[in-house]
C-alpha cells in the first residue's frame, strides 16, 4: 500500500470515528443524558431508594384513549344464575307434619284457594282437613283445575268460574290445538284466574236479642249486656299466626297459642256461644256479640270458662288455647263477622 492510499484510509477512519461520536453525543442530548451538567447533576445527587419500575409506556397526549381503558373491573362468579323457567305441570306434594295450606302456598307461590279448590276431594274445601301424609296436587298458576266434563263448552265453563275463554285456550300447559280447540271428558284443564265459591264451614251462631241459634242457646239473652267499643284487641298473649291467614276458603285466622295458653274477649259484649264438642270442626268454641253489629268467634279451645249470656270486657279471660274440632296442632281459630257476614280480621285488630 502506498502512502496516499494510507493517508486516505486513516483519514476516512478517523472521520468515521468523529461521526459515530458525534452521534451519540446528540443522542445523550436529546434523552438528558450525558452532557456535562447532567453527569454532575448524577455525581452530586445522593443515592435514592430503588422504586418499582413501570411497565407502562408514557401517555401520549396525542394518542387516543379506547373504551378499555375505562372498564369497570368484573368480579368472577363460577355460578352462572339461570331464570327460572314458567311451570306449566301439576306437582304433587306430600303434607308433612307442620304443614298448613297457607304455609304450601306460598311454597309454590299460588293463591291459597287455588290450593284448596285443586283438592276437593282430599280436603272438601275445609284447610283444617290437612293431615301428614296426604297428596295434593299443586296447579302451576293461580285459577281452578277443572276435569272436563260431557257436554261441557269453552264458552259454559269460562262462564260458570268467571274466566275468559280465551285465557284456557291460550294457556300453555293445556296443549290446545288452536287449529282445532277441544277438550276430551275427564281431562284436566286449568283455567286460569277462574274462581268459585268455596265451600266452607260456618259456624251457626245467634246475636243477643234472636232466639235462633244452635246448641249453645237456651233462648235469647235480650237486648241488654255489655257493649263493645268497635276496636278489638288481640285475643291472645301472641300477635301472629301459627298456621293459616284470612282468605275465602278460610274466614278467620289461625293465631300462635300453645296448648293451655289463655284466650281473651277481643271487646267487651255479652257471650251467646258457649259450647263443647265437634261443633262442625270447630271443637270447644265461644261466640261473642258486642252489640254493635260485630260478633267474634273463638274456636279449637281446650277450656271454656264463660256461659251463654254472660257479660265479658275486653281483655277478660273466656278461655284456653287447644287443638279440638278439626284442628291439626293447638292454636285459636279466631273470626269477625259484621252484619252477617264474615271479615278480614286484620282490619280490625289493634
Amino acid at each position: 500500500m502506498n502512502l496516499s492510499n494510507r493517508k486516505f484510509t486513516v483519514i476516512s477512519w478517523g472521520i468515521t470515528f468523529l461521526i459515530v461520536i458525534a452521534l451519540g453525543g446528540f443522542t445523550a442530548w436529546r434523552l438528558g443524558g450525558f452532557s456535562p451538567q447532567a453527569a454532575a447533576r448524577v455525581q452530586a445527587a445522593p443515592p435514592l431508594a430503588a422504586e418499582p419500575v413501570s411497565t407502562s409506556l408514557p401517555e401520549d397526549p396525542a394518542t387516543p384513549h379506547l373504551a378499555s381503558d375505562f372498564a369497570i373491573s368484573r368480579a368472577l362468579t363460577l355460578k352462572t344464575i339461570i331464570p327460572e323457567r314458567p311451570r306449566y305441570n301439576i306437582l304433587q306434594h306430600t303434607v308433612q307434619r307442620g304443614d298448613s295450606l297457607f304455609a304450601i302456598s306460598k311454597q309454590f307461590s299460588v293463591k291459597p284457594e287455588t290450593l284448596l279448590w285443586a283438592n276437593y276431594e282430599v280436603l272438601e274445601d275445609d284447610p283444617h282437613s290437612l293431615k301428614p301424609g296426604q297428596e295434593l296436587n299443586v296447579p302451576p298458576t293461580d285459577g281452578l283445575l277443572y276435569q272436563w266434563k260431557e257436554g261441557d263448552t269453552l264458552e259454559s265453563v269460562a262462564a260458570e268460574y268467571k274466566a275468559k275463554a280465551e285465557d284456557i285456550l291460550t294457556w300453555p300447559g293445556n296443549n290446545v290445538d288452536l287449529t282445532n280447540p277441544s277438550f276430551s271428558p275427564g281431562q284436566w284443564v286449568m283455567i286460569p284466574g277462574g274462581w268459585r265459591e268455596s265451600k266452607a264451614i260456618l259456624l251457626p251462631v245467634t246475636t243477643r236479642g234472636s232466639g235462633t241459634g244452635t246448641a249453645g242457646i237456651s233462648g235469647a239473652c235480650g237486648a241488654g249486656g255489655a257493649v263493645g267499643s268497635g276496636g278489638f284487641i288481640w285475643p291472645t298473649g301472641n300477635h301472629f299466626l301459627s298456621g293459616n291467614d284470612y282468605f275465602p276458603g278460610h274466614l278467620g285466622i289461625d293465631i300462635a297459642a300453645g296448648e293451655g295458653s289463655p284466650v281473651y274477649a277481643a271487646d267487651s259484649g255479652v257471650v251467646t256461644k258457649a259450647a263443647g264438642g265437634w261443633n262442625g270442626g270447630y271443637g270447644n268454641v265461644i261466640a261473642i256479640d258486642h252489640g254493635n253489629g260485630y260478633l267474634t268467634v273463638y274456636a279449637h279451645l281446650s277450656q271454656i270458662n264463660v256461659s251463654v249470656c254472660q257479660s265479658v270486657g275486653a281483655g277478660q279471660l273466656i278461655g284456653l288455647a287447644g287443638n279440638t274440632g278439626n284442628s291439626f296442632g293447638a292454636h285459636l281459630h279466631f273470626e269477625v263477622r259484621q252484619g252477617g257476614g264474615n271479615i278480614n280480621p286484620w282490619y280490625v285488630l289493634q
